[in-house]
Formats: structure tokens, C-alpha cells, sequence
């Protein structure tokens, strides 16, 4: 498919995916498919049409896993058989699908996403109309042989809104994103947030922002189109999740500063809490006036729910270092953290801060060095993606979904200092019942005995 797309001309889109997030040891995604993340981001925007153009088996999966994870709202699909993808027709009929769904009573923009059979085609959605009606169109190739992770896809979309957005702030007026309750985030220069997080996380920086003078901005990825030119009508963004990196090219062309980590901990806390004041030029003065405000809150909840444990960290998040860096300054032993996202500047302070402590950090972790990390350590608990924890528990060791059961936590300030805890402290007093079910049920379920019906003939049997 990689030699097909560029022998169809896609060869300029796959060397930018290629620079923006280089693969690791394999070839090809080891989670879900990325198209997935691109779907999501897009799906969560309100007055956005969505449309993918795909293999009807990859669609389906696409539409189911969007609607698990709970949205509510109708996915296009453009139908293609060989005839059409060879003659251009596809082409033909995602731009009449596109205009009939450009509706400015009901959008702002219709994104169309092609997934690996168009990319690989040459499907040309660079040639789709800028816009319709006033509606924008945004076309994007997410193949599953260019993009590694449905982490970074989400970045594929954002990026390439961004950069339609700040096309238009620079030509003249565009609409104020809409005033939440109580928000007097105009009243001050602004923070944008990079990442999916927990919905009281930007509540919660914002009380760390307070004492800076600062407020926090519009979030990206962005939940409607105007929110996009207050994510990049900011002081400077914080790329909390380090993968974004289209977004952040965009950030710099607005002539933004962005800085890495996140508030975690107190020590963690600290260090953004300077990296922010300095970048938005605030007075050194004020900055240690802010920290001694918001750090003795912080470590009063450490120091009450301290972690007493050896915890393993793997995931796709993208929030795998912060995760592992909250654990250690809470007690925790942390020797590994496997992350299936890239090495970027933006995560390079956590990278040193957990090295500096013993732990090593993977980046572009494959499932195989997850699996082995968590066998030669042995941890009390295994945080990871769903094959991980299933083979830690059939070993004997407890473990947890990361995006399940970690990312719907806060992280950040002193709602997150003391949101680990509880849960590890619950999932490691369950290792002697685990010991005990494997004492239990043996070697059942595996080699002959994992499946149902016929058990191999006896030698020398009737």
C-alpha cells in the first residue's frame, strides 16, 4: 500500500506524516486504527460533518468504536468498488457528498478522511473546494501505513483545522469563541492546553494559572470551530500531550511560544508552573509567589495517600511520563514506562526528570518490550493497554486498563496528587486472590486445554 500511495501520487503526504511521526519498531499500529483519532477529534466538534471514505469493513469498525466511546452523532460513508476507486469515480462522489452536506444552517466545516484503500488509490482530497457555502472543507489522509498511533491521528485533524483556522485570523475577523459561565479568561492572557484531558484538569490549571496572572484558553483539539482561534489567540500553549506536532507547527507559525511536561506533583508542579511564568514573561517575583501558594496543597495530598508499590506504566495516551512521574513522587518504584508515542522536545523534561530516578522510559514501545518490561519486573501492579493486562493477570499480577481506568482520573494539581492512590492501593491487595484462582485453575485455558470440544486422541487408543 506505501509503494501504491506514492506511485498514485501521495508521496509529499506520506513524507510529512513520515517526518511528523516516525515509526518505531514495526511497521504498522499496534492498537486500533488510527483513523480512529482523527474521528474522534472531529466527532467531538459541534456544527462539524464528518466523512470517511474507506473499506466498508474498515468503516464499520470505525463507526462502531466512535459510538462505543459515545458519540452521538451520524458518520458519512462514501461507498467505492473497484470500478470507481480505478476510475476516479470515488473522487467524483466524495465531492457531491461534500456539497450535499455542506449546509451552513447546520456546520461549520465537513472533514473528510480517507483511510488506507483511498490514500493508497491517490484519492486527491487536496482538490476538494476550500469551502462551500460558507462551509469549510478539511480532507485529510490518515492511513494506517502512514500514521503509527490513533493517538497522533488526533493530531492529523487538529493540526490541519489549525492551520485553516489561523489562515483565516490572518486575513481579518473572525468569531469570539463562545463565554462559559463565570469565565473571565478575557480578562487575562491565556494558556492553550494541548491534549485530550480529564474534564476537571483545565479547571484545575486554571487555579494554578490564577496566581500568574493567566487564565485557561480555548483547549485543543477544539469542540468548535471558533474555539480555534482563541486556542490560538494565546500567550503561549503548553503541549501537555508532547505528540501534537502538526499543532504546534501551526502555534509557532502564530508566532506562539509552546512549552513540554505538565503540573504533576510537586516537583513537577514547580517546574511548569516557572516554565510558564517565564515564557509568558511574568516577573520572577510572581512565579514564587504562585508556587507557594499552590504547592503546599499539593504535597499535603501526597503525603496523605502515599503509594507503597512497584508499578509498571504502558500506553498510547500520550500522558504515560506524567502518569509515571505522579506514582514516584507519591511513593511509587517505578522502573519502566513504555509509551507507543514518539520521542519529542516536549516530553524531553520528563524523559530526564523519571531517568534521573532509574526508570526507564520507551518510547515507541511495542506491546513485545511492554510484555517483556513487565515479566523481568514483576511489579506489585501493571498499568497498560488491554493485551498487557491480559497477560499480566493470567501471570498472577494485577493490572488495569491505562485509558479506562487512569485517563478518567485527574491528573494535574491536588485533585490528581491523590487520585492514584486509591486505585492502586484497591488493585494491589487483590495479587493473593489472583495467586490463589492460579493455584485454583492450573494450567486450564492454555495449550490443549484452552479450547472447547474434541481432546486429542490417546496413544494406542480404540
Amino acid at each position: 500500500m506505501l509503494k501504491a500511495a506514492k506511485a498514485a501520487g501521495k508521496t509529499a503526504t506520506l513524507e510529512r506524516l513520515a517526518e511528523d511521526y516516525p515509526k518505531g519498531p514495526h511497521d504498522q499500529p499496534q492498537s486500533m486504527c488510527p483513523a480512529f483519532g482523527s474521528l474522534r477529534v472531529g466527532l467531538r466538534m459541534r456544527r462539524t460533518a464528518t466523512i470517511l471514505s474507506g473499506s466498508a469493513c474498515c468503516v464499520y469498525g470505525l463507526t462502531f468504536t466512535s459510538h462505543f466511546y459515545g458519540a452521538r452523532r451520524t458518520v458519512g460513508y462514501v461507498p467505492f468498488n473497484s470500478e470507481t476507486l480505478v476510475t476516479g469515480q470515488l473522487y467524483e462522489d466524495i465531492r457531491n457528498a461534500v456539497t450535499e452536506m455542506a449546509d451552513p444552517e447546520h456546520y461549520d466545516a465537513v472533514v473528510v478522511i480517507n483511510l488506507c484503500v483511498p490514500t493508497a488509490s491517490g484519492i486527491p482530497l487536496d482538490r476538494l473546494p476550500r469551502e462551500i457555502d460558507g462551509v469549510r472543507v478539511i480532507g485529510i489522509d490518515v492511513p494506517g501505513f502512514g500514521v503509527p498511533t490513533h493517538a497522533e491521528a488526533k493530531d492529523v485533524l487538529a493540526g490541519a483545522m489549525l492551520r485553516y483556522a489561523r489562515a483565516e485570523a490572518e486575513q481579518g475577523p473572525v468569531q469570539r469563541p463562545r463565554q462559559k459561565d463565570g469565565q473571565d479568561a478575557a480578562d487575562r492572557p491565556t494558556v492553550t492546553l494541548i491534549g485530550e484531558l480529564f474534564p476537571a484538569d483545565p479547571v484545575g490549571i486554571g487555579a494554578l494559572l490564577a496566581p500568574l496572572g493567566l487564565a485557561v484558553g480555548p483547549q485543543l483539539p477544539s469542540r468548535e470551530w471558533r474555539d480555534l482561534y482563541g486556542a490560538l489567540d494565546c500567550r503561549l500553549a503548553a503541549a501537555v500531550h508532547p505528540f501534537y506536532t502538526a499543532s504546534v507547527r501551526e502555534f509557532h507559525a502564530a508566532g506562539r511560544k509552546v512549552i513540554g511536561s505538565g503540573p504533576v506533583g510537586v516537583e513537577g508542579t514547580a517546574d511548569w508552573l516557572q516554565s510558564v511564568g517565564a515564557a509568558a514573561g511574568v516577573a520572577e517575583a510572581t512565579i514564587d509567589a504562585a508556587k507557594t501558594k499552590v504547592l503546599p496543597a499539593i504535597r499535603a495530598v501526597l503525603e496523605a495517600n502515599p503509594i507503597k508499590a512497584r508499578v509498571t506504566v504502558s500506553g498510547y495516551e500520550g500522558s504515560e511520563l506524567l502518569v509515571a512521574r505522579l506514582l514516584a513522587e507519591a511513593g511509587a518504584e517505578v522502573p519502566y514506562v513504555g509509551t507507543a508515542c514518539p520521542k519529542t522536545p516536549w516530553s524531553e523534561a520528563d524523559r530526564d526528570w523519571l531517568a534521573a530516578r532509574g526508570t526507564h522510559v520507551q518510547y515507541r514501545a511495542a506491546l513485545e518490550q511492554d510484555l517483556a518490561a513487565m515479566r523481568d519486573v514483576k511489579p506489585d501492579l501493571a498499568l497498560g493497554t488491554t493485551p498487557l493486562v491480559q497477560a499480566a493477570k493470567e501471570e498472577g499480577v494485577p493490572a488495569i486498563y491505562f485509558t479506562n481506568m487512569v485517563s478518567a482520573r485527574p491528573l494535574f494539581g491536588p485533585a490528581g496528587a491523590g487520585a492514584l492512590a486509591g486505585i492502586v492501593a484497591a488493585q494491589t491487595r487483590g495479587r493473593e486472590r489472583f495467586r490463589q484462582m492460579k493455584g485454583f485453575f492450573g494450567d486450564i485455558g492454555s495449550g490443549d486445554s484452552a479450547g472447547y470440544g474434541a481432546q486429542p486422541a490417546a496413544q494406542g487408543g480404540d
